[in-house]
């Protein structure tokens, strides 16, 4: 059958083919895209409105070859290593014992911001920025030349605000949401992706923090460090959590570990230095515009 042959309400949804791609027939607006060669026989005015003929210019056509480009580029993603254990790629055995190892953290954890709340309902907003503030800093996924994905945590700023308790609570949450919405992570991995950035980051940030103070280092210094620390520490342990799972046959965990410390390095280290600047800059700021509520959450003697 003829185009022109076609009842009148099916000639707006026809398509076809060209080497241009697909260009759609619409008729009802009073224009038609019609490719070169195309071979149909087409009237000049069907159904009562006129049919003009519309070519993409040349700057169009570059505009489209770099938009599929794009498509390919960003749409067409490889297997690749991530902070985040992704997904059913942990043994189911492994699955279980790191959430048994969290449980008694995130117990610790649910009566440190309790006991918080009770004292001063006013300390719930720092809690939920700092809150936020992990959740936005780690969906950023930055790729590797390796092959990798890596990002930062943000569980720096929580552990110096509230303890490493409170916030192995915090990342949890954040890990829950960026499973269920970004597909960053996994459901089954929760257990090893809470303990290595919710648990271990944020106790070395809390440590490092602390120590640094006894030794009278620079404040601003120490929360530089700390934050820095933390952030390397959590891909340190990430990447023996997948050597343990995953041993090398001719090394064992170590050589296996040692690989995988390799592939995060490249972007982890500049990630790490620039999470530490972040965190500086963040407690800089609520100390010159929140002084009230660093005091309401016992921060006011770190910041005298």
């Amino acid at each position: 059958m003829l185009y022109k042959d076609l009842p009148c309400e099916r000639r707006s949804d026809e398509w076809e083919s060209s080497e241009f791609g697909a260009y759609f027939i619409g008729i009802p607006f009073g224009y038609t895209f019609t490719p070169d060669k195309a071979g149909w026989d087409l009237p000049r005015t069907l159904c009562g409105k006129t049919e003009r003929r519309m070519k993409m210019s040349k700057k169009e056509k570059k505009v489209m070859k770099l938009v599929v480009a794009f498509a390919l580029a960003f749409g067409i993603v490889p297997s690749a290593y991530g902070m985040h254990i992704m997904e059913g790629y942990l043994p189911v055995g492994y699955c279980i014992a790191w959430g048994a190892i969290c449980v008694p953290f995130l117990a610790a954890g649910f009566f440190s911001i309790r006991k918080r709340l009770k004292e001063n309902r006013k300390t719930i907003t720092i809690l939920a920025m700092s809150g936020a503030f992990i959740f936005v800093i780690s969906s950023l996924k930055i790729p590797s030349v390796t092959g990798s994905c890596s990002h930062m945590t943000g569980t720096g700023l929580g552990a110096l605000l509230f303890g490493p308790s409170a916030v192995s609570i915090l990342g949890m949450i954040v890990l829950i949401f960026q499973a269920i919405l970004l597909a960053h992570g996994g459901l089954t991995t929760l257990g090893a992706n809470t303990f290595s950035m919710a648990i271990a980051g944020p106790f070395v940030s809390f440590g490092i923090y602390k120590l640094l103070k006894m030794l009278k280092v620079n404040k601003l210094v120490s929360i530089f460090l700390a934050a820095m620390i933390g952030d390397l520490f959590t891909y340190c342990v990430t990447a023996i959590q997948l050597a343990l799972a995953y041993p090398s046959e001719t090394g064992g965990v170590f050589a296996s570990a040692a690989k995988f410390l390799g592939v995060f390095a490249p972007t982890q280290l500049p990630l790490a230095i620039i999470e530490g600047i972040l965190t500086t800059v963040i407690i800089i700021t609520l100390e010159t515009y929140a002084l009230p509520e660093l005091k309401a959450i016992g921060f006011s003697k770190e910041v005298q």
